[in-house]
């Protein structure tokens, strides 16, 4: 076990990196001899990639397991028009995994939005061979530090079933591979932000989802059906960036708004104008 982990670990935070570089970068920046870089990807990560699908749909059909063990369709999460936040790990993972999901809990926890009720979130294993008594103790402890109630709908842990998980990964084009030296999972850090009817609208990367990234993902998901009118105001003036994947301020946007509210105050004047007329009019001689 202790070699597992030592094998695992190393592996595990250079993929932690290796999210945080541009999408573009898909190849490894290693060491050669004498620390010379070089191109050469190690055969184990080859395949390891997201290949972002904007749009894609998920498939709402595929069975999946609950922590319970019951059969559970994808579908189900949608039902009540609300987005979703999918991470795809496994719950064994020894150190990528839980920082994904620890992100994934304090960007719930944080950006204002409630919950269960404004959107939900699904961790999904893709691991086929994890049982559910692992998926509840994983959704106890995460549950437990949202201060939420283990009945909470809030975040579902499921698992594969008959190759379910692998049919959604490849949908939203999330890529892993099983390194069979250690007997871990490589993949890379993100989670997906779906649309109410399960279309992948955002990927966010790493392991920390800032809070207005993470909150204005799930309004641009929903298309504004939830969140404030001021979000949908701050999504008229900032635009996500795949470069720097954050949501940045968008000159055009910031325009259309500063016409919006001329005009709204040019409508306000006139009106008040026309109202001061009238009550002249009004007023007997």
């Amino acid at each position: 076990m202790t070699s597992r982990l030592q094998t695992a670990r190393p592996l595990a935070a250079l993929l932690a990196l290796a999210a945080a570089a541009p999408a573009s970068a898909q190849f490894w920046r290693g060491g050669g001899q004498g620390g010379t870089p070089t191109d050469q990807v190690p055969a184990v990560l080859e395949e390891v990639r997201i290949e972002e699908k904007l749009g894609a749909q998920v498939p709402l059909d595929a069975v999946l397991r609950d922590d319970q063990g019951r059969p559970v369709q994808l579908g189900s999460l949608f039902k009540d028009g609300k987005p979703v936040v999918l991470a795809l790990v496994y719950y064994d993972c020894p150190m990528l995994c839980g920082l994904v999901q620890s992100g994934l809990a304090r960007a719930m926890r944080e950006n204002g939005l409630t919950a269960g009720r404004d959107f939900k979130a699904v961790s999904l294993s893709f691991a086929p061979d994890e049982k559910p008594a692992l998926a509840r103790e994983r959704r106890r402890g995460y549950l437990q530090s949202m201060g939420l109630d283990e009945a909470s709908p809030a975040w579902s842990f499921w698992l594969d079933q008959d190759g379910a998980a692998r049919r959604i990964a490849d949908a939203v084009g999330f890529h892993y591979v099983k390194d069979q030296a250690s007997g871990e999972w490589a993949h890379l850090a993100a989670v997906m932000v779906l649309s109410p009817d399960g279309r992948v609208s955002r990927y966010l990367y790493g392991i920390d989802y800032p809070a207005k990234d993470f909150r204005l993902s799930l309004v641009e998901a929903a298309e504004g059906r939830i969140g404030t009118s001021f979000d949908k105001l701050i999504l008229t003036c900032y635009r996500y960036d795949p470069a720097s994947r954050k949501y940045q301020p968008f000159a055009l946007g910031f325009v259309r708004a500063g016409g919006l509210l001329a005009l709204a105050g040019l409508g306000g004047l006139i009106g008040g104008l026309v109202w001061r007329e009238r009550r002249k009019t009004r007023r007997p001689a």
